[in-house]
């Protein structure tokens, strides 16, 4: 079994901060990849930023300057700081990581529960 247990959400004021944080447990042989996606009330899960096991980051346009994901491999733990929030970050973030539970295993793909970020005045 996998678990991506993840923390960090609030509510904060436009322009403000938060750090996400994603902790991978339970079986796991290799991470190749983690990420973050949000889902807004009424849109479709979009993704947010990405990191794979070598280091590349990819990010979607409209958090680009703002938004680092980094990883810490000894602790299976993703980040996520937010800077420069604004109303339209409101969304469930949700922590993805693409894993092998064995050596010979396949990729599969896990998700953490979601947290609630509320960016409001």
């Amino acid at each position: 079994q996998v678990q991506l247990v993840e923390s960090g959400g609030g509510l904060v004021q436009p322009g403000e901060s938060l750090r996400l944080s994603c902790a991978a447990s339970g079986s796991i042989f290799s991470i190749n990849a983690m990420g973050w996606y949000r889902q807004a009330p009424g849109k479709q899960r979009e993704l947010v930023a990405s990191i794979i096991s070598g280091g590349t980051t990819n990010y979607a346009d409209s958090v680009k300057g703002r938004f680092n994901i980094s990883k810490d491999n000894a602790k299976n733990t993703v980040y996520l700081q937010m800077n420069s929030l604004k109303p339209e970050d409101t969304a469930v973030y949700y922590c993805n990581a693409l894993l092998r539970v064995g050596k010979l295993s396949p990729i599969t793909g896990h998700w953490g529960q979601g947290t609630q970020v509320t960016v409001s005045s």
